[in-house]
């Protein structure tokens, strides 16, 4: 059910209450299944498709491609700091200048979709290995000043690709690709 809004077109994240293991079944399930939704959305688009803003003023269906390679090998670097650390500091990025390198503004977008087959593979193979205290785990995020449980990152996680994967959905829906 989408928002209707072009930011997020699935709405903002949102968990109430505890996560349970059947919640983090289905968001183990959402990551593993993003590498495939991600590539049927953007299937046969041409490079002047793929250089299409998603929305005025966002990036491109290239740069939300190679952004979610970026933000996901962050997550899965994260979630491995927290398991083996004691509440770990994790480095912030500017997710946005990252956007406009090169490899973000020109490259094709292959590399990604492969970067995120892989990468989303391995991170389903951990993510399935964790007991439930595992998922209690934290890493400290110096920007927000908050510690974040494993359990929370899991769900933000699996909501991000889904965000994403509804941009270019809806880009493509709106112009008729």
């Amino acid at each position: 059910m989408g928002s209707g809004d072009a930011s997020y077109p699935i709405g903002p994240f949102k968990h109430e209450g505890i996560i349970t293991e059947e919640q983090r079944a289905v968001w183990i399930r959402e990551i593993e299944s993003l590498p495939l939704k991600l590539a049927m959305a953007v299937e046969d688009l041409s490079d002047s498709q793929l250089d299409t803003p998603y929305r005025e003023g966002g990036w491109t269906i290239r740069q939300v491609v190679h952004h979610l390679a970026d933000s996901h090998m962050n997550s899965m670097i994260r979630f491995k700091l927290a398991l083996t650390e004691e509440n770990p500091t994790v480095k912030p990025y500017a997710e946005d200048r990252w956007a406009m390198l090169e490899d973000s503004r020109q490259l094709p977008i292959l590399p990604s979709l492969l970067l995120l087959e892989s990468l989303h593979l391995r991170w389903t193979c951990l993510l399935r290995s964790l007991r439930a205290e595992d998922y209690e785990r934290t890493f400290y995020h110096p920007e927000s000043k908050q510690s974040n449980r494993l359990a929370h990152a899991l769900g933000v996680y699996a909501w991000h690709g889904n965000h994403h994967v509804a941009h270019i959905r809806s880009l493509r829906e709106r112009m008729g690709w």
